[in-house]
Order: C-alpha cells, then sequence, then structure tokens
C-alpha cells in the first residue's frame, strides 16, 4: 500500500453491454480513496436467458463493502436503465442521491415504492452550480438526449478534470429540452480535461446525427394520409416524440389518447417539473371509444416488443374496449434495439394478419436517435481535447472502435469494460486490478445472483421438464410399495403409444429390489438411483434425460 493518491475509474455494469448503467470514480490512496456513484441503472431480462427474471441489476458487492467510503450517487437522467436500480440498491449503499428535478421524481417515485425515506434524493443545480463530494466537485452539464434533463457530469478532482459524458447526442433544437450549446462545451474544455468518459452507442454510425425537430413535417404528412384509426408507439420516456405525435393528430383532425402507465406517468412528470408545456389535451380509452376511428390516435407503449405493453395486447386482440381493423395504421417511431427483433417482428406480423398497414423507420423518416452517431462524437473530442478517451455505453465492439478512433486523433484510448479498474492519475492510464462483477436478478420479490444457479435451474425444467417419483420405506429400510410418478412438461405418451408415467412406475418396480441395502438406508443414494433410473429410461423412449425430484418417506414404529 502507498500514501499517494490516485484517481480511479471503475465500471460496475453499461461497460461491454447496452445497459444496467453504473459506474464508480474513487480519489485517495489505494484502496482507501472517497468514492462516488455514477447511474444505477437496470437491464430488461429476455425469456431465453432468464426466465421469469424480472429486472436485471449490476453487482454492487464491492462497492457495498465500502460503503462507508461512497460520498454520494449521481444520476444523469431518468432512463431505466440509468435510474432504475436506484430504489432496489439504495439501501445497500445509503448515500446521497443527486439528481436534475425532471430525474428527480421518477428517482423519489422509485424510493417510496422500496420504502426508503425520499429525503435522501437532493435536486442538483444545473451547470455552473456544483456539488461537493468530499474530494470531488460535480456539475450538472446539460447535454441533449432522447429525454428532457439529461446531464454530462464534470467531475473535478485534486489529480484533474473528468468529463462523464452520459447519454447524448448534438441536437440544437431537441423539441423538448436543453439544446446543445458549444459555447458551455467550449467553456467546460478550455481549462483542459485529464479524461473522456464517452457513450459509444453510435460509434460505428458514420452519418451525422439528426435533429428531433426534423420529424414533425414526416410524421405530420404520414397522418395526414392516414384513412382509419391510427396508433404509434415509441419509447415511453421520449416526451418530445409524444408531443410530436401528438400535435401531428391534432393538426390532422385527431383526438389522442395515451395508452400505457409508463406514457402517462413520463408526461405527467415532465409537465410537473416544467420541461413540458402545451400537450395536447388527451381522452381516456373510454372517451376514445366514442370517437370515430378516422379521428382517433393512440399513442401506446410497446415499442421494444414487450408482451404485456399495449402494442402487443393490440396486436393479440383489444386493448382497453380497443381494437386494430383492417385500414388501420401502426407506427414504429423507434428503434428496435439488439435482442428485441423477434419480439416486435411478432407485434408487426400479427398487426399485418390483422390487415393493418404497418409503418417503421424503413418506410420513411420517422425516428431519430438520442445516441451521439460518429460525427457528433468526434466533434466533442475536438470540443474537449481530452487527454485519455474511456468509451463506456456499448457492448465490448463499440469500446474497441471507440478506442481506435480516440488513438487515430492522438488520444490515449483504453478499454475497460465492466470489472476493470482504471487508475487514471500516472503517466498513461492503466488497468490496476479486476473486480469479479456479475449480476443481481430480481426475480419475483426475491434477488438471485446471477451465478447462484437458481435461473439455471429454472431453464433446465424448461428444456428438459421434470418427473416427480414418490416412495415409501418403512422403518427396516423396505420399500413398502410401488413408486408414484407425475410428469411436468413432458409427452404423456412414449414413442410405442404406452403411458410414460406407467413405463415410469413398471421400471423402478423392476429396479428397486436389486438396490442394496446401503442404497435403500441413504436418502442420497436412493434418490441419486431413482433419477439415474427414470432419466435412462425417458432417454431411451423419449430423446428426453428430464429433471428429477425424489419424494422419500420414511415410516417409524408406532
Amino acid at each position: 500500500m502507498t500514501d499517494r493518491n490516485r484517481l480511479i475509474y471503475l465500471p460496475l455494469g453499461g461497460a461491454g453491454e447496452i445497459g444496467m448503467n453504473c459506474y464508480v470514480y474513487g480519489y485517495g490512496p489505494a484502496d482507501q480513496e472517497r468514492l462516488i456513484v455514477v447511474d444505477l441503472g437496470v437491464a430488461f431480462p429476455d425469456m431465453d436467458g432468464q426466465p421469469g427474471v424480472d429486472l436485471i441489476l449490476p453487482d454492487v458487492a464491492w462497492l457495498e463493502a465500502r460503503r462507508d467510503r461512497i460520498e454520494a450517487i449521481f444520476i444523469t437522467h431518468a432512463h431505466e436503465d440509468h435510474v432504475g436500480a436506484v430504489g432496489h440498491l439504495w439501501g445497500r449503499l445509503r448515500a446521497p442521491v443527486h439528481c436534475r428535478p425532471f430525474t428527480a421524481l421518477h428517482a423519489i417515485r422509485k424510493m417510496e415504492e422500496a420504502g426508503h425515506s425520499t429525503d435522501h434524493v437532493k435536486t442538483a443545480p444545473v451547470w455552473p452550480g456544483k456539488v461537493e463530494a468530499g474530494p470531488f466537485t460535480v456539475q450538472f452539464a446539460p447535454v441533449s438526449h432522447s429525454i428532457p434533463e439529461a446531464s454530462a457530469l464534470v467531475i473535478d478532482t485534486p489529480a484533474g478534470r473528468i468529463v462523464h459524458s452520459g447519454d447524448f447526442k448534438i441536437d440544437r433544437d431537441p423539441v423538448v429540452g436543453e439544446p446543445f450549446d458549444p459555447e458551455l462545451w467550449a467553456q467546460i474544455g478550455q481549462d483542459g480535461v485529464l479524461g473522456y468518459v464517452c457513450d459509444s452507442t453510435n460509434v460505428f454510425t458514420r452519418t451525422p446525427g439528426r435533429s428531433e425537430s426534423q420529424l414533425p413535417a414526416p410524421i405530420g404528412e404520414l397522418v395526414a394520409g392516414a384513412k382509419g384509426m391510427v396508433v404509434a408507439t415509441t419509447f415511453a420516456s421520449n416526451i418530445a416524440r409524444l408531443k410530436t405525435l401528438a400535435e401531428a393528430a391534432v393538426a390532422n383532425g385527431r383526438s389522442v389518447c395515451l395508452m400505457g402507465r409508463a406514457m402517462k406517468r413520463m408526461v405527467t412528470a415532465g409537465e410537473e417539473s416544467g420541461v413540458l408545456r402545451g400537450f395536447p389535451r388527451t381522452l381516456s380509452p373510454e372517451e376514445a371509444s366514442e370517437v370515430p376511428r378516422e379521428n382517433l390516435m393512440l399513442i401506446v407503449t410497446g415499442s421494444q416488443g414487450e408482451r404485456r405493453a399495449a402494442s402487443a395486447a393490440l396486436s393479440r386482440g383489444s386493448y382497453l374496449g380497443l381494437e386494430m381493423k383492417e385500414g388501420d395504421m401502426f407506427l414504429f417511431s423507434s428503434k428496435t434495439i439488439p435482442g428485441n427483433e423477434v419480439a416486435v417482428a411478432r407485434i408487426k406480423n400479427a398487426l399485418a394478419e390483422k390487415g393493418v398497414d404497418v409503418i417503421d423507420d424503413s418506410h420513411g423518416f420517422y425516428h431519430v436517435s438520442g445516441h451521439a452517431n460518429r460525427p457528433d462524437l468526434e466533434a466533442m473530442h475536438d470540443i474537449l481535447r481530452p487527454r485519455i478517451l474511456i468509451p463506456n455505453h456499448g457492448e465490448y465492439r463499440h469500446l474497441r472502435e471507440h478506442a481506435q478512433l480516440a488513438l487515430s486523433k492522438g488520444m490515449t484510448g483504453i478499454v475497460a469494460a465492466n470489472g476493470s479498474m482504471v487508475e487514471l492519475s500516472g503517466n498513461a492510464p492503466r488497468i490496476v486490478e479486476f473486480i469479479e462483477v456479475s449480476k443481481t436478478y430480481l426475480d419475483g420479490a426475491a434477488f438471485v445472483g446471477a451465478l447462484d444457479g437458481v435461473i439455471r435451474d429454472r431453464m433446465k425444467l424448461a428444456l428438459n421438464g421434470l418427473v416427480a417419483v414418490a416412495l415409501i420405506v418403512d422403518e427396516d429400510d423396505v420399500l413398502l410399495e410401488d413408486s408414484w410418478v407425475a410428469l411436468r412438461g413432458l409427452p404423456e405418451t412414449a414413442g410405442n403409444g404406452a403411458d410414460l408415467a406407467e413405463m415410469i412406475e413398471d421400471e423402478l418396480a423392476e429396479a428397486m429390489p436389486r438396490f442394496d441395502g446401503k442404497t435403500v438406508n441413504d436418502d442420497d443414494r436412493l434418490e441419486e438411483a431413482v433419477r439415474r433410473v427414470v432419466r435412462n429410461l425417458c432417454l431411451t423412449e423419449i430423446g428426453k434425460k428430464p429433471e428429477v425430484t425424489v419424494l422419500i418417506s420414511r415410516l417409524m414404529a408406532a
């Protein structure tokens, strides 16, 4: 150990993946650094890899073990992959949470839902206002994104200035929220930037980014040409897009109905915080059902194919009394996040079967990304001129490409995936330690580790089915009667047409008399012997090796 102070950066989520953002900065002697946390986000599961899981959270075990050294938590914006874990994880970290007003409304709700005091959520001032947190001075610098009041963090330390970009794009007219301010960013960069920790989502997109303000015209033209009911979906948090869609509806003589709790919540939060003004009047689903189809637009949740969202419900049938019919139009004013393609395609195909005209970005200009494309990233590099570029918010291929871009422009670029602790205060950035990080699953009301085996066992059951076997053994370790077998997730009949459960019972009736006394007397040995017999038979008869549960009842003398 040394008394030399060092500045460290440690991603616990969001570096090497999209979502679940959680980053740590520390300053002080090695293993004694004072710490701040940037973002506590979630990721969303898929049924293939995490069946039954509700949310995926970052592994904060390393932080929890050092929570007496955490000065504060800073949230860059109100997207779920940045703020969604605040309520779930705050009890393990117990530090003040700083964020801007719109984000604070969401952080407060999450704290309330988790039973924590909302006094721990602090509304932060915007640049040039400052938040002091131990050796750190942190300022919230406005950036444009697909949600209001997104901010980069300007983090001043005794070792130099770090700029944490958060999610951003260069948009000079974002419809809702603050426009890009080149003078502010020139001011931030003029005193020298040691490190720029930067969003890498769109590093492979080589065309300049497009503005949210470019969408009203094409969306308005699309709605003007529609004949039946119009339904549009986008990200619930993109209230600028919600406003554009709603205004296009009103301009073309249509009433607007918002459908989906998340969407209504975002509009309400925008109005309460003052960032959203002049949103058109909306109807309830009951009122909307009385409006002629050609005079109605529904704006609904579910742009990523979520099974329980309004889009999926409308594709399957009706939702809150409203139903799509032949000649209606459904607009996806959104980008499909990688991994959601199958779910989105399922909805599109179901709508097409109904005779609905399905429109997405392949048909015209109906969506813009909230993340900086490569030219925008280069523009920010040129403005800030950092010594070190650390890519984050991207899969590993994004991080590597962004680091190579930095090297080509004369900066030092370093790839630091989750768990890589980087020292930024030496002559050159270097990874000084690897922290073992995993994921935490919110599974119903319980938290389980990704490596605990719970989800792995669930997947085995889903893939292989289950055989339950019940046995009765008397005090003399004698099997009293034939076993009883029940099947779950397996065919009732074998390939020869015989009843599979009865076949297993008959096979066990023949095998069990051959078990020796040690096997019958020991529950573990007996379970394993029965399991082997059942799995071998099932493999022969149906080509599956199911999971087997053995229930043993031992009768004692009166």
